[in-house]
């Protein structure tokens, strides 16, 4: 998450300060477990419903609503030049005018990741793997990457910035990664199931 604001100096020229939040949860898994991103997508959504009550008259904002806030995660996280997907999405939000509610619903959304993600890696995390699902998992580091460089605003940000934070922006990459070129994926495997989603995101809850 993130908080950014523009305007108001100490000339005090009558220019009007203007905060906003931005944040988000995603997931970007390399095989699909269902389940898993059931319960991550319910999690957003509980917490999306609970500041933002589709039902809920004076509260409801569609612009920041579970469903739209889907949507911006899965137009953001996106690979143009591959029609792809990076991951099967979660949240995204950005402009987020800063009131003392979104304010509230920020710092839930930073506290609620770590209690969606690590049920997750306890129940997966002692899983016998092959040698041809790590070098797919390898593979699917490389488009990660590839997104952060070529496409998301704030990597692109930090490295254009007269002090640019290339070391700060290259530490957050995947330690080890592969590209092949022209990789083939075996017909009715579970990378294609993988790539069907990417390619075509779903409703998860």
């Amino acid at each position: 998450v993130r908080s950014a604001e523009a305007g108001g100096d100490d000339d005090d020229d009558g220019d009007e300060t203007v905060a906003w939040f931005g944040g988000g949860a995603d997931l970007t898994p390399y095989y699909l477990f269902d389940d898993d991103i059931r319960e991550f997508h319910g999690r957003q959504k509980e917490l999306c419903d609970a500041y933002f009550p589709p039902d809920d008259g004076e509260l409801a904002d569609a612009a920041f609503g579970y469903a739209a806030m889907k949507k911006n995660c899965d137009d953001y996280f996106f690979l143009p030049a591959r029609q792809e997907h990076r991951g099967v999405g979660g949240t995204f939000y950005d402009d987020m005018p800063a009131t003392e509610h979104t304010l509230a619903f920020t710092k839930a959304m930073a506290q609620s990741w770590l209690p969606s993600w690590l049920p997750i890696v306890e129940r997966r995390k002692d899983r016998a793997y092959t040698d041809r699902q790590r070098e797919w998992q390898l593979l699917r580091r490389g488009r990660y990457l590839e997104f952060n460089l070529l496409y998301d605003r704030g990597v692109r940000f930090g490295l254009a910035s007269a002090n640019p934070r290339v070391e700060g922006v290259m530490v957050s990459a995947p330690p080890l990664i592969t590209w092949e070129y022209n990789h083939v994926i075996e017909e009715g495997s579970e990378e294609e199931r993988l790539m069907t989603i990417l390619k075509e995101p779903i409703d998860w809850t």
